[in-house]
């Protein structure tokens, strides 16, 4: 599988990413394999409310980039299904523009009920596209609101995209997508409310005070491409302002840390939440009767632990 994972087999691809997202072991020692290869991939996140307009912003940025012969992976994450835990919505029928190039793998990763815009394997996955020999990674988020924070672990350029009726409720995201963008984005600018938006975005930015890349804002309507050169500017001018002042290596020293913390405390935690499973529904019930309180429950629960 490696040897033709390695020779650009998008067949053998897809499987591997399948193995990584379902958590089997296989995947992981494959991934684990493969990992002396990662490392050399600009990840770019694209995040923002739903409506936003994310998908078309993707696919253009991916249209433009590949006149440049620039290989790219797209992982879109999508709210997933209440009936199957799969992705509820198909991305290579939104981006349909992209889906048929060779050189552009697109996977659509159901969330799974992960309140931060990604599934918990994303990162894993941009790993196997990294190896895979992509240049670039786009990593599109469900826009599930203003908890979409994982993206800035995940991504080296956070781009927030909002609408021109955002522009009201910008300063009540500023301690959630405000504080992770890089650039920003206004898209659907052809509406009404655009500049003002754009206006209202600068003013809270500048509360941010002095700090050496000051995000900057740009309009955008993606559906005729308009904007999307210069946001790709932007873009690069970030990744080459991280690069500059050596974020780049911290960045991914950052997600290894948090890879790492993140596997030892689920390998420490879990065998002792299913400790605790067994007896719990007497402590519950000890409750309910009023017999002990949940501090009680909790403390009782505690001192049994084999710890």
């Amino acid at each position: 599988m490696i040897e033709r994972f390695l020779k650009g087999d998008r067949l053998i691809a897809a499987r591997v990413i399948s193995m990584v997202e379902d958590e089997m072991p296989e995947g992981q020692d494959i991934l684990d394999l493969l990992y002396g290869r990662v490392g050399a991939a600009h990840r770019i996140g694209i995040t923002g409310p739903p409506g936003a307009g994310k998908s078309t912003i993707v696919d253009q940025m991916a249209l433009r980039l590949r006149k440049e012969d620039i290989k790219i992976g797209i992982i879109a994450a999508d709210p997933s299904s209440p009936f199957t835990g799969g992705a509820f919505l198909g991305d290579r029928i939104r981006m349909a523009d992209i889906a048929t190039d060779e050189a552009v793998f697109i996977r659509s990763l159901a969330t799974r009920g992960n309140s931060g815009g990604l599934p918990r394997t994303a990162e894993d996955i941009c790993d196997v596209l990294d190896a895979f020999g992509k240049d670039a990674l786009i990593i599109e988020t469900a826009g599930v609101g203003q908890t979409e924070l994982e993206i800035i672990h995940a991504a080296d350029t956070a781009v927030v995209v909002l609408v021109p009726e955002s522009g009201d409720s910008i300063q009540a995201m500023k301690a959630g997508l405000m504080e992770i963008g890089d650039v920003f984005c206004i898209n659907k600018s052809d509406r009404e409310g655009a500049d003002r938006a754009a206006s209202i975005l600068e003013e809270a930015l500048e509360l941010k005070g002095n700090v050496a890349w000051k995000p900057p804002v740009l309009k955008t309507v993606a559906t005729e491409g308009a904007g999307i050169d210069e946001l790709i500017d932007r873009v690069r001018d970030h990744r080459k302002y991280l690069a500059e002042h050596g974020l780049v290596e911290r960045k991914r020293k950052e997600r290894i840390e948090s890879k790492i913390l993140t596997a030892v405390r689920e390998r420490i935690l879990n065998p002792v939440l299913e400790e605790v499973k067994r007896d719990l529904s007497s402590k519950v019930e000890k409750v309910y009767l009023t017999e002990i309180t949940p501090t009680q429950a909790v403390e009782e629960i505690l001192q049994g632990l084999d710890l």
